[in-house]
């Protein structure tokens, strides 16, 4: 119940939960996009009227330069000869000034253009009402190119403010823009960094059932399935996680079951095992009474097998605690070279009783590893090479840094292990032909056991070629992360 209130807050799927991240992340940068165009828009629009309205001011300004000029010049020859064709003219560059000054009040006018303009505009009017009363009424001719002067240099004003109004203009465009250029530029910078939060905390929340479930896998890995599965998330990750708790229920209960059917199975077989080889010791110490030759040499081979069938039934019961054992490690960091030689040091009993020598050559190291795994590992291998060396013979230990890995090599002077043995030899209950020839007794479990340990610490154990004996080199990391990760 609690998997499914937590995915409550969660979309119904995996991605879903992702396009939903997506967009999250992807909205402040499509926030910062919108308003940048928007903003690009306004300021072309912006600089398309006032541009315009400028081209348009000053196109108005130039032509009322050029009617008031033409009214100076009708003027001084009016005020010489009053004719009817030149008051015509006056008449028409009249209307054309008229006109271009009600095109420029229509525009939007600075307040200095404005008083300008509305001064020439009754400059011109007072003018032209002398002018048109020429014929009746002589004017007086330096009044009137006095006033036809004021005029244009009014004219000529009101161009220059249009000049420097357009600008003007062009310069607050400027600003504007530089404004808007470092105004997006702080946008997109909150907006990048708004994403970039938004993308670590979704980061988080996508990881966190990722990372439920990859610890989940590694407890079932490790075989730790005490504590329930857990998967908070979308949906269907949420069920993944139930699926995986079954998964862990259903392997406790199998691995209780293979416990239970392990103690009967000792029980069932040590019981008959013990009544037949103390009988058979009985037999042997003629309890029951004297025995020939003959029958005390088959109560004797009674007695070895009940105690070899016996040995195996123990590693058989070891092997399956040890598969169980291999799954979790205590590693910690430990020096190889007292571990090595104490391991060793507890074989040379039974390499004196055979009169083999042994020699140990270890160079100081430290290495992260289970000390105990570490030394069943060595155990195993040097018993098989006590095992299937020949009196007289010599077992050899070295061990070495190299690079990142720790080498160690077991050498014998036995019989060496066949080219198409090389791989199946690691396999378990696999003995070879010295095994199935009867040289060697043994379950052939030990191997697989120190394989099984050794992928365990996240290294390798192979079989060097080319030596005369068997040679077994074991390779472990130096550091516990790449141990770890062999765990995993």
């Amino acid at each position: 119940m609690r998997a499914h209130s937590n995915s409550n807050r969660y979309p119904r799927s995996f991605p879903a939960l992702l396009l939903a991240g997506f967009l999250v992340v992807v909205l402040p940068l499509a926030a910062a996009l919108l308003w940048s165009a928007w903003n690009t828009e306004r300021l072309a629009d912006r600089g398309t009227r006032a541009v315009g309205g400028a081209l348009k001011a000053s196109r108005a300004s130039r032509g009322l330069v050029s009617h008031a000029g033409s009214i100076e010049r009708l003027a001084r020859q009016i005020a010489v000869r009053p004719e009817a064709d030149l008051l015509g003219d006056f008449e028409l560059v009249h209307s054309n000034f008229v006109a271009v000054a009600k095109e420029l009040t229509g525009l939007p006018l600075e307040p200095k253009q404005v008083a300008a303009l509305d001064r020439i505009v009754a400059q011109e009017r007072v003018l032209y009402k002398a002018v048109s009363a020429a014929p009746q009424n002589p004017i007086d001719a330096r009044a009137t190119v006095a006033q036809a002067g004021t005029i244009v240099d009014g004219a000529y004003e009101i161009l220059v403010v249009s000049h420097l109004v357009a600008d003007r203009e062009i310069e607050r465009l400027r600003e504007s823009a530089e404004e808007s250029r470092l105004f997006l530029f702080a946008l997109i910078m909150v907006a990048g960094a708004a994403a970039l939060a938004f993308a670590v905390v979704l980061a988080r929340i996508i990881a966190r059932p990722i990372a439920q479930l990859d610890d989940a896998i590694r407890r079932l890995g490790r075989a730790e399935f005490e504590r329930p599965i857990e998967v908070s998330g979308p949906r269907d990750l949420a069920s993944l996680g139930e699926r995986l708790d079954w998964l862990r229920r259903r392997l406790t209960e199998l691995e209780g079951e293979k416990t239970r059917f392990l103690q009967h199975l000792s029980h069932d077989l040590k019981t008959p095992l013990t009544a037949l080889r103390e009988g058979a010791e009985l037999l042997g110490d003629q309890i029951a009474g004297p025995l020939a030759p003959s029958q005390h040499q088959v109560v004797s081979i009674m007695r070895e097998n009940a105690i070899k069938l016996q040995g195996m039934i123990e590693d058989l019961l070891d092997y399956q605690r040890s598969l169980h054992s291999a799954a979790t490690l205590d590693a910690e960091r430990i020096s190889l070279e007292p571990l090595l030689r104490s391991s060793v040091q507890a074989h040379r009993l039974a390499a004196a009783a055979k009169g083999q020598r042994m020699v140990i050559e270890v160079a100081p190291a430290m290495v992260w590893a289970d000390a105990t795994k570490l030394r069943s590992i060595v155990d195993n291998l040097l018993g098989n090479a006590i095992k299937f060396t020949p009196s007289g013979g010599v077992v050899t230990l070295l061990a070495q840094e190299r690079g990142s890995e720790v080498e160690i090599d077991v050498i014998d002077t036995g019989p060496g292990v066949p080219v198409e043995e090389r791989e199946a030899i690691f396999d378990a209950f696999f003995r070879g032909r010295a095994g199935a020839s009867g040289r060697a007794e043994g379950t052939g479990l030990g191997l697989a056991i120190a394989r099984d340990f050794v992928q365990a610490h996240g290294g390798r154990i192979e079989v060097v070629p080319g030596s005369a004996g068997g040679h077994f080199r074991v390779l472990l990391p130096l550091r516990p992360a790449s141990a770890m990760a062999g765990v995993a």
